[in-house]
């Protein structure tokens, strides 16, 4: 066998190898386009609690959520069937970030509802993200979608104001000061999670300004809350 016959034998696999991968990867895109639009249409559906008290129409809203994440659970469905087993890890990049703003949406959808925190098994099961399939819920997205669900809340907190909600600034202080305080029970050695936890505190501390000044103006019993973070 020759030198040109060696090379060709050696490297004929390789453009087999990457035309598999390219092949997958587009219809990993195509797949995300099908999951990005509820998830869109979800973020739109949950921006009326910035626009109306806490009501019918925020309870409406939810169950509106939830309904579009049937086509979340449909879409992540097709995707674990796609994703060639063993490399989740070299495709993961396609549905990073999507998973992590449905992790935030999840989060969001449970807090306006019942008040409390969602775990991680319960956004897996929201998302269809199972433990046995293909495809799961790493930790650093539900933890960035905590984050996330943070940076709402300062927002809804201010908002709440502006409609006449002089509660609800005081549970979403409770929380979030809460959450915080799980947070700083971790030793976050990743960077991108460490940068989003770093801004953490300026959320805490807006929510803070308005549950005082709301004490101040005497629109509370007391101020409630959580403490000051430094």
């Amino acid at each position: 066998m020759n030198s040109e016959n060696i090379i060709e034998s050696i490297f004929t696999p390789f453009q087999e190898s990457i035309n598999c991968e390219q092949d997958v990867r587009e219809e990993i895109r195509n797949i995300m386009k099908d999951i990005e639009k509820p998830l869109r249409e979800i973020i739109t559906t949950l921006q009326i609690i910035h626009r109306s008290q806490m009501g019918e129409e925020v309870s409406a809203a939810c169950g509106t959520a939830r309904n579009l994440f049937e086509d979340v659970r449909a879409g992540f469905s097709r995707l674990n069937d796609v994703v060639p087993e063993g490399q989740y890890y070299r495709y993961n990049d396609h549905w990073r970030y999507a998973t992590q703003r449905l992790c935030f949406l999840a989060a969001l959808v449970i807090f306006l509802e019942k008040g409390f925190l969602v775990d991680k098994v319960t956004v897996a099961e929201i998302l269809g993200l199972h433990e046995k399939s293909r495809l799961h819920l790493d930790l650093e997205d539900y933890l960035m979608g905590l984050l996330n669900l943070a940076t709402e809340l300062s927002r809804f907190a201010v908002n709440s104001v502006t409609y006449g909600d002089y509660n609800r600034p005081l549970q979403i202080s409770k929380f979030v000061a809460e959450l915080n305080a799980g947070f700083r029970l971790l030793n976050l050695k990743n960077d991108s999670l460490r940068k989003r936890f770093d801004a953490l505190k300026y959320d805490v501390k807006k929510i803070e300004e308005v549950v005082y000044d709301l004490s101040l103006r005497g629109l509370v019993p007391n101020s409630g809350g959580g403490e000051s973070v430094e």
